[in-house]
């Protein structure tokens, strides 16, 4: 009887000990490029597939960016609206200063022949039609039904701040935080906003060099329409009639004839933010994105074409794609340990639970951010894998439970998290397994 009390009391006592984590230490990065002399003010280069600045010279500090804005403004509308609806002008649009189209009150166009106006001349009067004819979707019925000839200035002004709302929100959505449009055309702009508490911040349109290129990564790599945005930014000459009218526009991108895979861009200037560039290239499967901000002051035009020819040389030079699966860079599965489970069922009483673990998928249930396949690197940088997973668990475990990760590392920066889950499922102790432990092991025997 003493066997069976003490085989029971084995049973029920099990310690609980603490949950740890085993680390392997990812070994330091290498150090990043040698700054390059540039004209611009800020500027980045970035892989545009997995958003890594290659190259960055203040590519953090908040600056205006003139009509590269109007990036946004396009993407929205591809994805807001069909490209053969058509909306009719506002005075207040057609109020906006040069560049411009010089739309009238009650015109009506295509969103298709106005957004080639947008991009390719970049006329502030069809960013503001074009806005207010998303933004008043968002207000009120009256107005969302009201002819949006028929509005006054002020109601205008309400559709054109719905919209900029939508960019705003559409930048915060890309993890961008230090952007702020208040305008659909990149016209330098402040407002007031009120805060929680009471208190009043200005705040002014602006973005970085950083976070503009993250903006047209996302319009040509991520977004529904990415390839209505190619195609409209990369027309040359388009032409088109509305209102008894024919009107044509011209590409002003030039770098879009400069360099052999020159993908798209957009230009700015305002007297504030000076010449600006955001702009792409795609060569042998890699695509380069560069954004210049503060790129000169007239007479200084043709500084932007130099920056971004040089960065996007460098880049070619330079970096090339490796996967985060090749040989170099693979995890090797071998050194995951099966993992102990606290008050787990055993075969045998008194031994210990254990469930075996392995790599899971890139994702883990319920993540929405999607990891490269990867990288590119320089031929002198390396991907550093660092693991960790739990030290024990504790019963009941089910089979595919995530226990850990596994990271994929350049630069301090991790470009791609997989799972490491468990193998085999591991029941807790109840008074039934117990019981039949106690059966076996004492009373069967008898």
């Amino acid at each position: 009887m003493k066997k069976i009390i003490g085989g029971f009391f084995c049973v029920c006592c099990l310690l609980f000990s603490q949950m740890t984590l085993r680390t392997e230490a990812a070994e330091p990065v290498s150090s990043p490029p040698e700054e390059t002399s540039l004209y611009a003010t800020a500027a980045v280069l970035m892989d545009a597939d997995s958003g890594r600045v290659l190259y960055g010279k203040n590519e953090d500090a908040v600056m205006a960016m003139a009509s590269t804005t109007k990036i946004m403004t396009c993407i929205l509308v591809l994805e807001n609206a069909s490209l053969d609806e058509t909306l009719t002008a506002s005075a207040y649009a057609a109020s906006m200063p040069k560049v411009k189209l010089y739309i009238q009150k009650g015109e009506r166009y295509t969103i298709r022949d106005l957004l080639h106006s947008l991009m390719l001349e970049s006329h502030n009067d069809t960013a503001v039609a074009l806005a207010e004819y998303i933004g008043k979707q968002h207000l009120p019925a009256e107005l969302r039904d009201k002819d949006t000839a028929e509005y006054t200035a002020e109601e205008s002004k309400l559709a054109v701040a719905a919209f900029a709302a939508l960019m705003n929100d559409k930048a915060a959505e890309l993890g961008c935080e230090n952007t702020w449009f208040i305008t659909p055309n990149g016209l330098d702009a402040t407002e007031s906003i009120s805060l929680e508490d009471g208190s009043i911040v200005q705040k002014e349109h602006c973005t970085t060099a950083a976070e503009l290129a993250r903006i047209l990564s996302y319009c040509i790599r991520e977004s529904p329409k990415s390839q209505d945005f190619l195609d409209i930014t990369r027309t040359q000459n388009y032409s088109f009639s509305a209102n008894s009218r024919s009107y044509s526009c011209v590409n002003h991108n030039a770098f879009l004839t400069m360099m052999d895979g020159a993908l798209t861009g957009k230009t700015g200037f305002t007297n504030k933010a000076g010449y600006c560039y955001v702009g792409a290239l795609t060569r042998d499967g890699r695509t380069f994105v560069v954004a210049l901000l503060a790129c000169g002051w007239p007479n200084n035009k043709g500084y932007k074409w130099a920056d971004t020819k040089k960065l996007m040389q460098y880049g070619l030079d330079n970096y090339f794609y490796r996967s985060l699966s090749a040989e170099d860079a693979a995890f090797d599965e071998n050194v995951l340990s099966p993992i102990p489970v606290r008050n787990g069922q055993t075969a045998v009483l008194n031994d210990t639970a254990y469930t075996s673990v392995g790599r899971g998928d890139s994702e883990t249930e319920g993540e929405e951010e999607k990891w490269p396949e990867g990288l590119l690197l320089r031929p002198d940088e390396k991907i550093y894998v660092k693991y960790s997973a739990k030290n024990v668990l504790t019963a009941p475990v089910e089979r595919g439970t995530v226990v850990g990760s596994i990271d994929y590392i350049v630069d301090d920066t991790i470009y791609k998290r997989e799972s490491i889950i468990t193998k085999d499922s591991v029941e807790a102790i109840d008074l039934k397994w117990c019981a039949v432990q106690i059966w076996n092991r004492f009373l069967c025997t008898r």
